[in-house]
């Protein structure tokens, strides 16, 4: 378990390194390429509802995505610590002009509202930010584990949203040390190509 950790947490620094290095100008690149793989992929094309996030520390940019899923009448929920249930997320119904605040991580969230909070099984996919990927459908996150409890309950639902990651091409790992309780995925997307598992 500390081996495993340890390593999980070198992943961590290697490839956030990684995705910090990218410009500017290529993330920009990277959000629109981005948002062209969604529409290539027919659950983002059907969706009603999409929880994404707001992207940090070089994470791939979702801005187009969002923007697009506004001009289209998919609702946008975002994630947001749950202020009652410690470890855990809530999804929030967000539109453009509402307002935001930075959590404890220093992550834009939306202002916590009771009448905004979106239910796991109303929701159509998750698009889910990570560190690291391979090519088994395995996610390394942050190492809070705050995705992994919150979708731990996914099995129980009368519908299952699709869980899908985001990433830069550069996140992909060769293979990734997991733990009994990372939730796996049904699809990663990045700039360049869909994986689905």
């Amino acid at each position: 378990m500390a081996i495993s950790a340890a390593v999980r947490a070198e992943l961590r620094k290697e490839y956030r390194a990684k995705r910090q290095q990218i410009t500017l100008i290529a993330q920009q690149h990277a959000a629109q390429a981005l948002l062209e793989q969604c529409l290539a992929y027919p659950a983002f094309i059907k969706a009603k509802s999409i929880a994404c996030y707001l992207p940090n520390d070089g994470e791939v940019d979702t801005q187009k995505v969002i923007e697009y899923c506004w001009q289209h009448d998919i609702s946008i929920v975002l994630p947001v610590i749950d202020p009652n249930h410690a470890g855990h997320l809530l999804f929030l119904q967000h539109q453009a002009q509402w307002p935001l605040q930075q959590n404890k991580y220093g992550i834009s969230e939306p202002t916590f509202a009771l009448d905004k909070i979106v239910e796991l099984q109303d929701i159509d996919i998750i698009f889910t930010p990570l560190v690291a990927f391979d090519k088994h459908g395995n996610r390394l996150g942050m190492g809070g584990g705050y995705y992994d409890r919150t979708l731990a309950t996914l099995d129980k639902l009368p519908s299952r949203p699709h869980i899908i990651g985001l990433a830069h091409d550069c996140q992909l790992s060769e293979a990734l040390p997991l733990q009994s309780w990372d939730i796996p995925l049904s699809s990663i997307i990045t700039p360049s190509q869909i994986f689905t598992f």
